[in-house]
């Protein structure tokens, strides 16, 4: 469930009560408002069933100076609400709502893909862990490296952006997941000169090579992270998924390199695409699958021609670096 308070001028009153019952709440209650704002009110809803609510109401109150919206999680009510047999709706389920809002969804990757201090510095201790983890042929290490690795945030801003058509926050994601993958390379590639790189190392080895079983992971670590996100669902081990799909390869690749190792630092560099690639691919296909896109009609138009380009984009993208990997693994056999 969750807790919806609205403030809003006295003059939208009957338009605000009107919405309220067109959406049945669990319950509400209307009150006078607080400080600058006239009126307030406070509905309870259930979850899947708040998006349209708050939907309406910002389009009523959009164009007004004083008003706010705010959501809150309940964590428990008294007395239970009676919510009937089947709390969601045969055409709820036809159309395969979301849980988590809009507006919530936003907000939670906006803050996960922030290139901050924190940031940078988790992704460098996570990358000298992989290194060592890597090169040690430990898979416990390599493990706690994933666990601290940020990669999660800017893969699903970039993914839920798509599906939104939010340009601003595409941007934004890259730049992140850029500065972060490039910072932890760099300083991989650095710890290469203070150590031997052990080529006989399995856990190194295996992220240079490419085969079907590694696209699938990626493409699953994607929608795995996408559906946690838009059902609610805690995604700490999905982020756990996605590094193991980016960081390892990131790392690998630039240990190879420090190393004097081209050619797998190349195969490793190909498999960090292809994962981030098919990552990309899948969360956006999921996040569309759930019903995740603007509220109003033109934003909705932007949003379809983005999810169609950036998943031309991405295709394209994995089937020439799929061939890129294929000619390289036959060489690297011959």
């Amino acid at each position: 469930m969750r807790f919806v308070k609205a403030n809003f001028p006295e003059d939208k009153l009957g338009a605000v009560k009107d919405i309220i019952e067109q959406a049945k709440p669990i319950d509400w209650a209307m009150d006078e408002g607080y400080g600058k704002f006239e009126k307030a009110v406070e509905i309870v809803v259930d979850k899947g069933k708040g998006q349209e609510l708050i939907d309406n109401l910002q389009e009523l109150l959009e164009d007004e100076d004083d008003w706010r919206i705010v959501v809150l999680p309940i964590e428990a009510t008294m007395p239970q609400a009676d919510r009937g047999e089947d709390t969601q709706s045969a055409e709820d389920k036809k159309n395969k709502k979301i849980i988590t809002l809009r507006e919530e969804l936003y907000q939670k990757v906006e803050g996960d893909c922030r290139l901050n201090a924190d940031f940078l510095i988790l992704t460098v201790l996570s990358a000298i862990v992989a290194a060592i983890g890597l090169n040690q042929d430990n898979v416990a290490i390599v493990i706690a490296a994933m666990v601290i690795a940020p990669l999660l945030g800017p893969i699903l801003a970039f993914a839920l952006a798509s599906a939104l058509g939010n340009l601003s926050l595409m941007i934004k994601a890259s730049k992140t997941a850029m500065a972060g993958l490039a910072t932890g390379f760099l300083f991989a590639v650095g710890l290469s000169q203070f150590m031997t790189v052990d080529l006989e190392s399995t856990e190194l080895m295996s992220r240079t090579v490419i085969n079907p079983a590694i696209i699938a992971l990626a493409l699953a670590s994607g929608a795995a992270a996408a559906l946690s996100l838009s059902t609610g669902i805690s995604s700490a081990l999905v982020g756990v998924m996605v590094a193991v799909a980016l960081l390892p390869p990131a790392v690998a690749s630039a240990l190879f390199l420090g190393a004097g190792e081209f050619h797998y630092a190349a195969a490793a560099a190909i498999l960090l695409v292809l994962n981030v690639i098919c990552a990309l691919l899948s969360a956006q296909l999921v996040f569309v699958y759930k019903g995740v896109r603007p509220r109003n009609w033109q934003n909705q138009k932007k949003a379809a021609t983005s999810v169609i380009i950036n998943a031309a984009v991405w295709i394209t993208l994995l089937a020439g670096f799929a061939f890129l990997a294929y000619k390289l693994n036959l060489q690297q056999a011959l």
